[in-house]
């Protein structure tokens, strides 16, 4: 049996080819490739690759300059932070809520919109396995460049699973019987009616957006839209801690706002959402407002609706 793709490159002595991360004394990392007869260079002094090829992974080179550096591997959150970029990552964080709240498994086939620099798609492709399924597209064909290079470089060349299409998905999208989409984009509201036709019943719609206009509108244009079910949005943040003898605090820097995120799942055909059965906060839909919650924000006081 085949090993999936990239796993070779994830195990067993340093090869050439490897991406290796090295740690300074002061716990900071530099990465780069492993090849024959090269040197790495630091102000601290340099080491010849030859010394790492062959030799297993977590091994301590030391520079001309004495100094010690700790070699590993860039585990693929590293990889994705230092990679070159067209457009700005998904951070770790949000790829990680992404691949659990979007119920992201191995042979799904998914739809993602907004490459991007290749960040979310390396951890998707990571996720299904071979036997899966991403067709992504992306707009500008700089960005899809960039992103094809990044993803090919972290699984030591193409991925079997992937499909990148350069182009709008709501002009493109052809897919059908797709479990998941996974929109990284401004307006992902203007896409709904053809994600709507591509997922399967009780496939999963996934939204990235960065400001709270562009998360207030969309929850509000999938309520509209009649075939999902209520969506879910949140956003989180991370936190590390110092941790030394007693002393024992939270580091003073933390990784906060990056983006927020979405899910609804996609109804049976012919099926309506049940009714909202929440009240709306008082003034949360002005007088002009004529979207969806508009009838239960009018609702008098113990009617059905506010009983709910």
């Amino acid at each position: 049996m085949s090993e999936p793709t990239g796993a070779a490159r994830r195990r067993g002595p340093f090869k050439v080819g490897d991406q290796v991360q090295l740690t300074d004394p002061k716990g900071r990392h530099y990465t780069f490739t492993l090849e024959e007869g090269k040197s790495f260079h630091t102000h601290k002094g340099a080491f010849p690759h030859d010394e790492l090829i062959g030799a297993p992974e977590g091994s301590v080179v030391r520079t001309t300059g004495n100094v010690a550096y700790l070699a590993l591997r860039p585990l693929l959150p590293d990889y994705v932070l230092s990679m070159p970029r067209g457009a700005a990552v998904v951070y770790p964080k949000d790829a990680g809520q992404i691949l659990a709240m979007a119920d992201i498994f191995p042979g799904a086939r998914v739809v993602e919109a907004g490459v991007g620099s290749g960040s979310l798609s390396s951890f998707l492709l990571r996720a299904i396995g071979d036997d899966g399924m991403l067709h992504s597209y992306e707009r500008r064909a700089d960005f899809a460049e960039i992103a094809t290079q990044n993803v090919e470089r972290y699984f030591g060349g193409p991925h079997p699973a992937w499909t990148l299409t350069v182009g709008d998905l709501q002009d493109n999208l052809s897919d059908t019987d797709v479990d998941r989409v996974i929109l990284d984009m401004l307006a992902p509201w203007e896409c709904l009616e053809a994600v709507s036709k591509a997922l399967v019943p009780g496939g999963i719609l996934c939204a990235y957006v960065a400001t709270t206009t562009q998360m207030a509108r969309t929850v509000e244009a999938i309520r509209e839209h009649g075939t999902f079910n209520e969506p879910s949005a949140w956003e989180t943040m991370v936190r590390t801690w110092h941790v030394e003898g007693l002393a024992v605090r939270p580091d003073h820097r933390m990784i906060g706002h990056t983006g927020f995120l979405l899910t609804a799942r996609r109804l049976a055909d012919g099926v309506e959402p049940p009714l909202r059965r929440r009240r709306p906060a008082k003034g949360a839909y002005g007088e002009d407002y004529t979207g969806p919650g508009k009838d239960q924000a009018a609702a008098p006081k113990g009617s059905s609706a506010e009983r709910g």
